[in-house]
């Protein structure tokens, strides 16, 4: 049977963090959790998972996991965040994976739950994201924000079938501040790609946003909940422009 290491890495996670860990215990032969000296139970909690709790300066999120990772023993890991755990039959999945073993990397699908409400339309399902890799083959990029896996062509993408459940947001003001908190970083790298910002962009980026997510995608299905993801994103993409061009002139 082949071993498997499980990595999260957490700021302040007291809410999502044991709901996160429980869901790993069956699968993973270590837990290994990369916290920037959270001020809250995050550590207490962890320590009474006999996980192994590490606490290392924020670097941003792709050092950090990276980090996370190369901590662990066995060549195999699964990634997740402090906010998500694995359903039923996702652990019956990477149980039999590890009895069969690994072959190339594996695709979950996040099913996100939003003020409590699942969230089937929008954009935000399916989301599909790699999250068990061979470590010594996959690294996470330098993107400041949204970053991502590289993955050589070489290896093959699986999917399976049970569920990643992300409990993203408990509230709509949380669901705002982060996501300006993530429209600033964005911002950043536009500037460092050379992106440019007229002034009617943020208006029409707003607006492109919401119809796409709202009608096009669906989220008027999702009731209130879709309303507000699709409100939401479409006044944070807005704050990315204004942000960006703030940015521009601010270095002109």
């Amino acid at each position: 049977m082949e071993s498997l290491s499980a990595v999260i890495i957490t700021f302040n996670e007291e809410k999502n963090i044991e709901r996160c860990l429980k869901s790993l215990q069956n699968v993973a032969d270590e837990i290994i959790v990369v916290d920037s000296f959270s001020t809250d139970r995050t550590e207490a909690i962890c320590q009474a998972y006999n996980v192994q709790f590490h606490k290392m300066e924020w670097k941003g999120y792709s050092e950090t996991k990276n980090r996370a990772q190369s901590l662990s023993r066995s060549e195999y890991v699964i990634s997740v965040d402090a906010d998500e755990c694995l359903d039923e039959q996702l652990i019956q999945e990477i149980s039999q994976l590890k009895k069969n073993g690994f072959n190339g990397v594996y695709e979950l699908n996040r099913l996100t739950n939003y003020c409590g409400s699942w969230i089937h339309h929008g954009g935000w399902n399916p989301d599909w994201k790699i999250r068990i890799y061979p470590k010594s083959r996959v690294k996470w990029n330098d993107a400041i924000v949204h970053e991502e896996l590289l993955v050589p062509d070489d290896l093959k993408v699986n999917q399976l079938t049970g569920r990643l459940h992300h409990y993203s947001y408990f509230s709509t003001t949380q669901h705002r501040l982060k996501a300006d908190q993530y429209s600033k970083l964005t911002a950043i790298k536009y500037v460092e790609q050379g992106k440019k910002c007229y002034f009617f962009t943020p208006f029409f980026s707003a607006i492109s946003r919401f119809l796409s997510m709202y009608i096009l995608k669906l989220g008027f299905l999702d009731g209130k909940a879709g309303w507000n993801i699709a409100r939401i994103s479409a006044e944070s993409n807005a704050f990315k422009y204004r942000e960006l061009r703030r940015l521009i002139n601010k270095n002109q």
